[in-house]
């Protein structure tokens, strides 16, 4: 019973990545079709992020009234039908409207499985609940790499991914019953949430939604504009650019990977510094003006970033005391899913107004904003 639950939450991680990756690889032909400019893709993802924040901070009633099982069900059928959605729009403004249920359904899956993971497992599945969704995000490019190479255009991208989310869906209700007795368990064990003012004032608190804020808004960046990037900068036909930039997802899912076998040998703090430097090294591999080192950059920013999401959460009662890990993961979340919604479309108006090719600088501010407050923060706490 315990595997199957594991494994019913791997899938459903697995879910959550699908849909993260297709935008992304897809929009340098979106947008020429419904004549959209390319900047606009940083407004579909605002959506998309802004519907995260509110499901994620709604995540802990929904999950005291409903169960972590049946807020994810729910919450992957959503995606689905927003997919769906996806593959029947013909306009910038339908894939805005239907960017919000993708973001609600997204956000909700997100903060309860994270909570309930952190709660009830240990730190290796954590990193190999996040390489599950890794593995979404390599999917979904070659598939729509798949329908761009067809007759079925985008839209089939879209569609494909929707009917397998149906069927992730499908399984998440199979699966309610696993949920039961070890939802019971963590209910017992969970705490009052403080005041957001009160886990604000806690010392070191700041520097770690910081830290989030910049990692995420690196991370999703590259997530957005990597096909975009290689395309208009380096030459990359469309085709192959969607098929490339899955090569960013390898990376960090390999990378997840690889830091379940590790994390506890390591440490959280040196896995996030490790992973910060890898990042830089990618982030020079893609300024040199070369389609191979590009290529080969993204999968190192990709491998990069592995360690740090997994190692900031898991890292959170060590830092601040079990007592308070559950309000400040909310926040920590909160605060990541701001960088994704915000700092994507604002490359984008750079990329559109002056030039692509300052990825590499935005990049590499936001992976030294992440290094300065991680020491910080080491300091600060000193446990």
């Amino acid at each position: 019973m315990y595997m199957l639950l594991l494994a019913a939450i791997y899938l459903a991680f697995v879910s959550l990545g699908l849909p993260d990756s297709l935008l992304g690889s897809g929009w340098p032909v979106m947008s020429a079709d419904i004549g959209a400019p390319t900047s606009y893709a940083g407004i579909i993802t605002m959506i998309i992020s802004g519907g995260t924040i509110i499901s994620g901070l709604m995540s802990y009633k929904l999950t005291s009234k409903m169960g972590a099982g049946l807020v994810t069900a729910i919450s992957v059928f959503l995606t689905a039908a927003a997919l769906f959605g996806f593959s029947v729009s013909d306009s910038f403004h339908s894939l805005c409207l239907w960017a919000v249920p993708y973001g609600l359904g997204a956000g909700a899956i997100d903060a309860a499985l994270n909570n309930y993971v952190a709660l009830n497992y240990s730190s290796r599945h954590m990193s190999w609940l996040h390489s599950c969704w890794g593995l979404g995000t390599i999917i979904s490019p070659y598939i729509m790499s798949y329908a761009l190479t067809t007759s079925m255009s985008w839209n089939g991208g879209y569609m494909i991914v929707s009917f397998i989310q149906i069927a992730i869906a499908a399984i998440m209700f199979l699966c309610l019953p696993l949920w039961k007795r070890n939802s019971e368990t963590a209910g017992k064990n969970e705490r009052k949430n403080a005041s957001l003012k009160a886990v604000i004032a806690i010392s070191g608190v700041p520097l770690i939604l910081i830290a989030f804020f910049s990692y995420c808004a690196a991370e999703s960046t590259v997530m957005l504009w990597a096909s975009s990037y290689l395309v208009q900068a380096r030459g990359v036909d469309a085709e192959k650019a969607a098929a490339f930039a899955s090569l960013f997802f390898i990376g960090i899912t390999a990378g997840r990977f690889i830091t379940g076998l590790v994390a506890n040998r390591i440490g959280d703090f040196n896995l996030i510094r490790i992973g910060a430097s890898i990042m830089c090294l990618g982030i020079i591999c893609i300024a040199l003006p070369f389609e191979t080192t590009s290529l080969a950059g993204f999968v190192i920013i990709g491998f990069g970033c592995a360690p740090v999401y997994p190692s900031i959460i898991h890292s959170t009662p060590f830092n601040f005391g079990a007592e308070n890990s559950q309000a400040i993961i909310g926040i920590q979340m909160a605060s990541a899913y701001i960088g994704s919604t915000f700092m994507p479309p604002l490359f984008g108006l750079i990329a559109q107004h002056i030039d692509i090719r300052l990825m590499s600088v935005f990049l590499i501010i936001f992976t030294a904003m992440l290094i300065i407050m991680i020491e910080k923060l080491r300091k600060t706490v000193k446990r």
